[in-house]
């Protein structure tokens, strides 16, 4: 990624002022510095653009780095395969490079890691294929063993399921359409929590609040955030459930099995329900916090401009 040009490009001013202005930070100049004494050099931006460059200047780097660092760790897994390094490369965001990595990444130990451990990983390949002649119980038989804590084939099953239902919660391309299905159609809500219901409290009009994610004003999400944090609100996010389980199983069954469709259906729902929707939720709120914070930070600032602009004595003038 060209980097200089990227930040040109979005917004929208010269290359050459964003070489010079990326030249000044790397020397070690402050962006008030550079804004007040160096305007010969970068064509007068002003505060607020260097600052917004100085911002995706340090993003842009951030997630150059990362890619090197995941690219680096696939390859000495010896997981690394072209189009995966070509989808890493291309990320635009950090977040899109994290859901390429996580299905590498390592992990704490987890149902689906215990399943694995326990030769359980033919089964939900098996499974997975959708070609199982007979019922789901045959296909688990041989997958018994007691020295192995898999004691039936029901414990066979849902082992395989556990390693289904993390393989599917690792895919990237998932968790990208989850992920904009969420913020598109989303709801954040809150609820007074019990006992704690005072018609006089600052949260007040938020004790049985719903609003789209997408139009979150960002004072409310932050009055949110504190209502929780004072432990008065129990904020969430809810998405279209039925919606995405249903787009789930379009992605993964792909043919009608009668041994191999209900399983992957209670998976695909034990997929988004256990780990995918958790992890979609406090993405897209920590999300909606970054952006309400930097909007306050914004308006405090156009404020305070505002106060400090006004003359110290009315109708007088002030030698400063």
């Amino acid at each position: 990624m060209d980097i200089n040009a990227t930040i040109a490009q979005e917004m929208g001013i010269q290359l050459w002022q964003v070489e010079a202005v990326v030249s000044l930070i790397d020397e070690g100049n402050t962006i008030p510095f550079i804004a007040r004494y160096r305007k010969e050099k970068h064509g007068s931006l002003d505060d607020e653009q260097l600052r917004n460059l100085d911002e995706r200047l340090k993003y842009l780097r951030g997630l150059e780095e990362r890619k090197t660092q995941v690219i680096s760790s696939i390859e000495e897994m010896g997981k690394m395969t072209a189009e995966l390094k070509q989808q890493i490369t291309e990320a635009q965001t950090l977040v899109a490079v994290e859901d390429l990595y996580r299905p590498y990444k390592p992990k704490r130990r987890t149902r689906a890691t215990i399943a694995r451990e326990r030769g359980l990983e033919g089964l939900a390949e098996l499974i997975l294929g959708q070609n199982i002649s007979g019922s789901i119980e045959e296909a688990a038989k041989p997958y018994v063993d007691p020295e192995k804590e898999v004691p039936t084939e029901k414990d066979a099953i849902q082992g395989a399921s556990d390693i289904l239902a993390e393989s599917i919660s690792d895919r990237a391309d998932l968790r990208t359409r989850i992920r904009e299905i969420t913020m598109e159609e989303g709801i954040l809500s809150s609820e007074v929590k019990k006992d704690m219901e005072d018609p006089k409290s600052v949260y007040a009009q938020y004790f049985h609040y719903e609003e789209a994610v997408g139009k979150a004003a960002g004072h409310r999400v932050l009055a949110l955030n504190r209502g929780e944090k004072e432990k008065v609100l129990t904020v969430s996010v809810k998405a279209p459930e039925e919606r995405i389980i249903r787009y789930i199983e379009s992605q993964v069954i792909t043919s009608d099995n009668p041994a191999a469709t209900p399983v992957l259906q209670a998976v695909c729902e034990d997929s988004y329900k256990r780990l995918i929707e958790p992890a979609i939720e406090r993405e897209i709120r920590n999300e909606l916090t970054s952006k309400a914070e930097d909007g306050a930070i914004d308006v405090f600032g156009k404020n305070l401009r505002q106060l400090l602009m006004q003359p110290p004595i009315a109708g007088k003038v002030v030698l400063g």
